[in-house]
């Protein structure tokens, strides 16, 4: 280790390239952007918590996502907007900062593949064995199906940051809007053969567990469907999957064309915005689809703007 490993205690980051006349426009989109987030995910929680009568498995997960939302808005949205205010050579952060934003951040990426997985599960369950619905998705069940999704996810994503900080950096630029691992790493002049490749197997693994579990348990449902003969139970089933489902896609692919773009550099401008619509499209998108499609939760949020 020699004496650049830790010369740099600030980085610049590259940011999006945004012209002097755009920047006060873009800074009123995602301020507006983020008070939605904060006010809709917030107060879903507020309301589920509150309310005994939807202290249920679906809004219990529920509140695992707009948790998730909140903090991955959080720990991206505030520096994007300081930095629209800023000069593009004023665009700094700490290393120290730069590690907790991309722990974060993965954190959220990870949680949201989890949490998905195991709504599709109590989805599944709830159509397909609603009897044993109860028995199953017990409170004590949805606690450890709840902590299982984040200690996972704070588990592997801590191994995927320690080994790119275990690093020695002798670069000072993040080649993005945000710090993330990729970014973290390429600060280094050393051998990150091992960050590739656990960094590689880590989103193939899970992206691929992911849509795998998603995909079986939607198959298994749509032939339960097909082959039932209650229109109106299958109708509400269609209507509660497809929900489900489109968030699932859209977080999928959003997610997925930002790490594909990242080994290609002549994108980076669309690389950021596409992960930038990661960290915006699903918050703003899952209290609308999720609270507006629930019943119980629709009439509690109507009851609550009556009074």
């Amino acid at each position: 280790m020699d004496n650049q490993t830790f010369k740099y205690s600030v980085l610049l980051v590259e940011g999006l390239q945004v012209t002097n006349e755009s920047s006060l426009p873009a800074f009123i989109l995602i301020l507006m952007v983020y008070i939605f987030v904060m006010v809709s995910n917030i107060g879903m929680m507020i309301q589920i918590t509150a309310d005994k009568h939807l202290h249920q498995p679906m809004y219990v997960l529920f509140c695992n996502l707009t948790l998730n939302d909140v903090l991955g808005s959080t720990a991206l949205l505030p520096q994007l907007l300081r930095d629209f205010l800023k000069d593009p050579s004023e665009r700094y952060i700490t290393y120290v900062g730069c590690v907790i934003q991309a722990y974060c951040l993965h954190l959220n990426g990870t949680v949201s593949h989890t949490v998905l997985i195991i709504m599709a599960f109590d989805r599944y369950v709830a159509i397909c064995n609603p009897l044993r619905y109860p028995t199953i998705m017990s409170n004590n069940m949805v606690v450890k199906l709840s902590a299982g999704a984040w200690g996972t996810a704070i588990v592997l994503v801590g191994i995927l940051i320690g080994l790119s900080v275990r690093l020695s950096h002798c670069r000072s630029v993040i080649q993005n809007h945000f710090c993330d691992n990729a970014s973290i790493f390429k600060l280094s002049c050393e051998d990150t053969v091992i960050n590739n490749v656990y960094g590689l197997t880590f989103t193939v693994v899970l992206n691929a567990s992911s849509m795998c579990s998603v995909a079986s348990t939607y198959f298994k449902i749509a032939m339960i469907c097909f082959k039932g003969k209650n229109k109106a139970t299958n109708s509400k089933a269609i209507k509660t999957c497809s929900t489900h489902l489109t968030v699932y896609i859209i977080m999928l692919i959003s997610g997925s064309v930002g790490i594909f773009l990242h080994r290609f550099p002549v994108y980076a401008e669309t690389r950021k915005i596409s992960i930038l619509m990661f960290y915006v499209f699903p918050p703003m998108l899952n209290p609308l689809i999720y609270g507006l499609q629930a019943k119980e939760l629709r009439q509690r949020i109507l009851i609550f703007f009556r009074n």
